[in-house]
């Protein structure tokens, strides 16, 4: 998977809020063998007691994907953006514009918003949008390489509320990599995802408050890799009717 000029193997990006300890996490990173973590800036505080923090996402070896979590405005995505830039040194961002208090459904219009004066600015931008066709256009148009549509509501883990939708994305935007951001709530979750032509899954939630994250990470990871697996060997189309697995040409006739 090659996203902005960076080749991962990796298909799951994991999420490092709510886990109980660093230690925890580091072994939940590990376990899955993720690329690619997404941290809100949020974590750094001003006395600096969040150092210890960003020191251990770093000895992990991964590819650090800060997110604009809790933004509700474009001043203040693009704001928290720019500062993570300075403190982490890459011009990656989870772009989340957020426009309902409830569901965290993104605010589309501030998204793409956003999206236009980052890509503008150089930054490489990993926007969390609904699965709606005309936005996924706009996120493109604006400058975005990547798209991450939600599959239900974050932390809700729901799994995929609108597969249909999501497949709809993957048949319009063929060579765009789509990620489904939020939502996920079981390996099964994720490798439906995979089934359904999704390059990559992102969450956290589901590791970070499973009884043993480690394994919930590790059991994760192959759910992925299975649906993706399952994807690239064209499955059968589902049936109305039985067809029987043995032909019934040439069985033996009993009087």
């Amino acid at each position: 998977m090659r996203l902005y000029g960076i080749d991962v193997t990796s298909r799951l990006l994991l999420g490092t809020a709510q886990y109980p300890s660093p230690a925890i996490l580091a072994d939940a990173i590990r376990a899955c063998d993720t690329q690619i973590i997404t941290v809100s800036l949020r974590r750094e505080t001003a006395d600096g007691t969040g150092a210890g923090f960003w020191d251990t996402l770093r000895e992990t070896g991964t590819y650090i994907l800060p997110n604009t979590a809790g933004c509700h405005s474009v001043q203040e995505a693009v704001t928290t953006a720019h500062m993570a830039r300075e403190v982490l040194g890459t011009d990656w961002i989870k772009l989340e514009v957020i426009g309902h208090s409830d569901t965290l459904q993104p605010d589309v219009f501030g998204l793409v918003e956003a999206a236009r004066i980052l890509c503008d600015d150089g930054f490489q931008v990993f926007p969390y949008t609904t699965d709606d066709l005309v936005v996924g256009e706009r996120l493109l148009d604006a400058g975005c390489e990547v798209l991450m549509p939600w599959g239900a509501p974050i932390g809700s883990g729901q799994g995929l509320r609108n597969p249909d939708a999501l497949r709809s994305m993957r048949a319009h935007f063929p060579d765009v990599p789509l990620i489904v951001d939020a939502g996920i709530g079981r390996p099964s979750d994720a490798a439906k995802a995979m089934e359904l032509g999704m390059d990559a899954v992102l969450l956290n939630t589901a590791v970070a408050k499973a009884g043993d994250p480690a394994e919930m990470a590790r059991a994760m990871t192959l759910a992925i890799d299975a649906g993706r697996a399952g994807y690239l060997a064209d499955p059968i189309e589902p049936r109305d009717m039985a067809v029987p697995s043995t032909p019934l040409l040439g069985l033996a006739e009993l009087a």
